[in-house]
């Protein structure tokens, strides 16, 4: 287990990213929450006394700028949890192939832009964990769900790999399938289906969990799920 100070959330919104920030300060964090509309938490900001910064994950400068700002006003962050989506629907045929793409560097291109510069600070220290929130598209495709499927996937392998590749440096990485729909903010579950959606603040656990593990029994991916869900 790991004396972790700090955490960045890239892609953070009122959702599950919400739920890990609360949980992160509740256990002594500072929170930096980066997005491409930062007005959307100011609310959140109020509430946990964490710093906004305005990027987009897709673009390898913004990140850049991003991670050099939050060295310079919390220092080099222990934790970075990876929660950006794009989506895009439709059949093949039909597809925007500039939405295609949009989809692709959101989901698998930003991690790879934030996992890269996370790892050059946390090889500095000596220490530190990136998480990245997958889906069910991770591991299966839907029907005129391509793009999702892509980015998805590809984010998949990427985390595989550089768990692999950062772990003997003392480096977590993990990826978490969110396998089934999130509780969206102000909703209810449904009174004929009480455990439909997985409830943000129950998914944030499982993250925090993992943070604690020692590195002898590390887990690189955990799977997460409504048991209503069908496999």
């Amino acid at each position: 287990m790991t004396d972790f100070k700090t955490a960045l959330i890239v892609g953070a919104g009122d959702g599950l990213s919400a739920s890990l920030a609360r949980l992160f300060t509740a256990n002594g964090l500072q929170i930096a929450l980066a997005a491409r509309n930062i007005d959307k938490l100011q609310s959140l900001k109020d509430e946990i006394g964490a710093l906004t910064f305005q990027c987009d994950a897709s673009q390898a400068d913004s990140v850049q700028q991003l991670f050099d700002a939050v060295d310079a006003s919390l220092g080099t962050p222990d934790v970075v949890v990876y929660n950006p989506s794009y989506r895009t629907r439709g059949p093949l045929t039909e597809l925007d192939p500039v939405d295609v793409q949009r989809a692709l560097m959101v989901t698998a291109y930003g991690g790879f832009l934030v996992g890269q510069q996370a790892t050059k600070r946390m090889e500095a220290n000596g220490k530190g964990a990136i998480l990245f929130t997958g889906a069910s598209a991770s591991v299966k495709g839907y029907s005129q769900s391509a793009p999702f499927a892509m980015g998805k996937f590809a984010l998949r392998g990427l985390v595989q790999s550089i768990a692999r590749e950062l772990a003997p440096k003392n480096i977590h990485v993990a990826h978490f399938i969110i396998d089934g729909a999130i509780l969206p903010p102000g909703q209810q579950q449904p009174a004929d289906s009480p455990d439909r959606f997985l409830k943000p603040d129950e998914i944030a656990t499982s993250y925090w969990h993992v943070l604690q593990q020692h590195r002898s029994a590390w887990t690189w991916e955990i799977e997460l799920r409504p048991w209503v869900e069908r496999f």
